[in-house]
């Protein structure tokens, strides 16, 4: 197997089990133990953490090294913003210059979704997690920027780790399908104030919800 292969598995894995919080925020990252951990040399397990710093799921320092990017109130904020501003931008252009084929997989991500336990047995389901990303990702597919598209998707998965560490519960959000079908329906009505308002709405609730559970408090 070539280097570069081994790092971008060892990437793949990294990113995983951080994004899962398998490996929990601010945690360090010995680069020899991972190196057991993953049967690989040091090169291709650095190269993995320095892409995952350019991500923002790993932090270096000079004296601690890698360690995994800690989970705050401040960082939540942030993130949500972001969220908000780039989901926005992308999702209006998606509607002024999605075509059919575009808005038939708005609808289609949306039914998939609609269809998927989001819990079972209270724990979380990952084809809904999937299914999930997918219509996310459906929104803003027609933007024609894969700059942008690539940055909610790195957002996306920033946010799960939040998600995750918070262990919601099916009580936590009982209305989510009814956000996304209003969502849905307003992009594909082509109603584009109405589907920035809902996204941002969704994401606000979202960042409410985890604050909540991690009691994190808020943001200085």
């Amino acid at each position: 197997m070539s280097s570069t292969t081994l790092a971008s598995t060892a990437y793949g894995r990294l990113r995983r089990e951080i994004i899962a919080v398998e490996i929990p925020p601010g945690a360090r990252l010995h680069t020899r133990q991972l190196c057991a951990r993953y049967d690989m040399g040091l090169s291709p397990i650095r190269e993995a953490l320095s892409r995952l710093s350019s991500e923002g799921l790993v932090r270096q320092s000079d004296q601690r090294g890698f360690v995994v990017t800690p989970l705050t109130a401040g960082d939540l904020d942030a993130l949500t913003r972001t969220r908000i501003w780039l989901n926005e931008i992308g999702l209006r252009e998606s509607i002024a210059h999605g075509d059919d084929a575009w808005e038939e997989q708005v609808i289609v991500s949306f039914h998939r979704l609609f269809r998927i336990p989001r819990f079972i047995d209270d724990a979380r389901n990952q084809a809904w997690d999937a299914a999930h990303q997918v219509f996310h990702a459906a929104l803003v597919a027609a933007c024609r920027s894969p700059w942008l598209t690539g940055y909610c998707e790195q957002l996306f998965d920033a946010f799960e780790r939040y998600r995750n560490l918070s262990a919601f519960t099916a009580a936590a959000r009982p209305g989510h399908i009814d956000e996304h079908r209003a969502i849905m329906e307003a992009t594909v009505e082509r109603n584009a104030d109405q589907a920035c308002q809902l996204i941002r709405n969704h994401y606000e609730l979202s960042a409410t919800l985890v604050r909540k559970q991690l009691s994190l408090g808020t943001p200085s």
